[in-house]
């Protein structure tokens, strides 16, 4: 029963990228440096109304728990140079300031 429903898993996450590149369409990121990473490391998974929408909750710290998380458990493949530039911005265009 574990296999299936890891199996089950699995496809759903494969799936989701073709979900966000058709959810994504219409965000439009703030301007800064690293927001070229954000659009094609992050956008590979899901949509790109995750930051503005996810704002008022996190703080730096929680952009990145939140970017470790993606690297960790869902295996983005971000280099760690680059997650320190996503959540760099991130944490000044879409942190909460707490």
């Amino acid at each position: 029963m574990g296999r299936i429903v890891a199996g089950v898993f699995w496809l759903l996450v494969a799936m989701l990228p073709a979900a966000g590149a058709q959810a994504q369409e219409n965000v439009t990121l703030k301007p800064g440096a690293g927001r070229d990473l954000v659009e094609s490391h992050c956008a590979a998974c899901h949509s790109l109304d995750y930051p503005p929408m996810n704002s008022r909750f996190l703080s730096r710290s929680g952009w990145e728990t939140e970017v470790n998380k993606m690297i960790a458990a869902y295996g983005a493949p971000i280099e760690p140079g680059d997650a320190k530039i996503i959540i760099d911005y991130l944490a000044a265009n879409y942190g909460s300031g707490k």
